[in-house]
């Protein structure tokens, strides 16, 4: 065995002093033991510290000039980054097991996945419940940025509409608005109530001012159902009737980007009609009077923005087919005689009620004088009193047939899958209010055949199977 150098033999007349080991700078005590390495590290003269090992890397991490931060957290370290998450937006009931304890008419629906069939493939709008996209169009200016919400702690809905003609020329219609045949149908239905109220008008009129100045009152009547064309008019049948108002500005700002492409889609004007907003918590829109497009604050605020884009384009449809003016004009030139009817029906129940305080055969003569009354106006004026008993039904079926054609107008725009899961969330709605009956042991009474007659609205599962030839997929 061989031994290392020793040091030079001492003189031995020479005291031998012990020459004690260098001292390296550095903590007295042993460096603690690093994973992965069999013996410590050494220490180094002018190092208060030993270096670290980090496991995985061939060397330690680089520290860059001027950073203020700590460096980041390698593999394997005990303090992982924490990622930036997106808000997440509110969880429906319909998510949960079981049923909600209340009706949740707000939720709107959060399916899991697409339903198959509608539309291409990844063109389906984000839902509550999911991350905002990464790229937000029109709603968040800044890229990346947290979505905020002016109206409270509910942040907006994704702006998931793909807007084809942004930054583009418009093709703009020769012919944007129309009547279509449920349009003609609503004012042909309306006919004998016109003439009712034409002869109550004329005998008031004629009655209370004379003759001359009954002609001009008559005259006056006809000529104001111009009035719904009127724009200050029918801003102002809005604001007091239909309890609308004026979107604020960062109402406007979400509203009307995704109008401008409906618009767009269809070839008309934007600026033809007037966008306004009524505070409501249901899912809702309406086209009224001549120019003005009404939308709910949750439409607005809760749904993603091509869902937005299918509400707003139905309502674009009962514009431009005429539906919206010749409903609203006929029901104007019937408003008279619908008085003198109720009126009417409000003597003679007073007067039954009378008759039955004082004598049993006094009512029973009321009774039989009102149904000669009847009958005679039957057979007199057969042509006016049965076309007015069928006109409520003939209306509605009208109103059934404008929807529809409405649903189609949203789909030739492209908004055929987002007009479905609209109408999915109806009829979710429906079922969450009638398990929540069965819930409580009630039993919610369906309509009969005459109260389904008188519908204005098709049931969803008749307007679903009119969208499905729009639903198919392109091969």
């Amino acid at each position: 065995m061989s031994h290392p150098p020793g040091p030079t033999s001492p003189d031995p007349q020479q005291p031998v002093t012990a020459t004690p080991p260098p001292q390296y700078p550095g903590p007295a005590a042993t460096p603690p033991q690093y994973p992965g390495t069999a013996t410590p590290p050494p220490t180094y003269p002018g190092t208060t510290a030993p270096p670290p090992t980090y496991p995985g890397t061939a060397g330690p991490p680089t520290t860059y000039p001027g950073a203020t931060a700590p460096p980041p957290q390698y593999p394997g370290a005990t303090t992982p980054q924490t990622p930036y998450l997106p808000p997440q937006y509110p969880n429906p009931a319909a998510q949960q097991p079981g049923y909600p304890t209340t009706p949740q008419p707000g939720a709107y629906p959060n399916p899991a996945a697409p339903q198959p069939g509608y539309g291409h493939p990844g063109t389906h709008p984000q839902y509550p419940g999911t991350p905002t996209p990464q790229h937000q169009t029109h709603a968040h200016p800044w890229p990346g940025h947290p979505p905020q919400h002016a109206f409270g702690s509910q942040p907006p809905a994704p702006d998931n509409l793909h807007y084809r003609h942004l930054g583009s020329r418009v093709h703009v219609a020769a012919h944007q608005r129309g009547a279509d045949a449920t349009a003609i149908g609503q004012l042909a239905t309306q006919v004998p109530g016109f003439l009712v109220s034409l002869a109550v008008v004329a005998a008031i009129s004629v009655a209370m001012f004379g003759s001359t100045a009954g002609w001009i009152m008559i005259l006056a009547w006809l000529a104001s159902g111009a009035l719904i064309f009127h724009r200050p008019t029918e801003l102002a049948f809005a604001r007091h009737v239909l309890k609308l108002r004026r979107p604020l500005a960062e109402e406007r700002a979400r509203l009307e980007p995704i109008w401008r492409e409906v618009t767009a889609r269809a070839g008309v004007e934007a600026d033809t009609y007037e966008l306004m907003i009524e505070n409501s918590t249901d899912l809702n829109a309406m086209a009224a009077a001549g120019h003005v497009v009404g939308v709910t604050t949750y439409a607005l605020n809760r749904i993603p923005s091509s869902n937005l884009a299918a509400v707003l384009a139905h309502e674009l449809g009962h514009h431009t087919g005429g539906h919206a003016w010749a409903g609203l004009l006929g029901y104007w030139y019937s408003l008279p005689g619908r008085i003198a009817w109720a009126v009417t029906r409000g003597l003679a129940r007073a007067a039954l009620a009378v008759a039955r305080v004082f004598s049993f055969a006094g009512a029973g003569l009321m009774y039989l004088f009102m149904g000669a009354f009847v009958v005679i106006g039957f057979i007199a004026a057969w042509y006016i009193t049965i076309p007015l008993v069928l006109a409520p039904y003939l209306l509605a079926a009208a109103g059934r047939r404008g929807e529809l054609r409405a649903d189609q107008h949203s789909a030739v725009l492209g908004f055929a899958p987002e007009m479905a899961q609209v109408l999915h969330h109806f009829q979710a709605e429906q079922d969450a209010v009638k398990a929540y009956a069965a819930a409580q042991g009630k039993k919610l009474r369906e309509p009969g055949g005459l109260a389904k007659l008188l519908s204005s609205h098709p049931d969803n599962y008749t307007r679903l199977r009119a969208l499905e030839p729009y639903l198919q997929p392109i091969r």
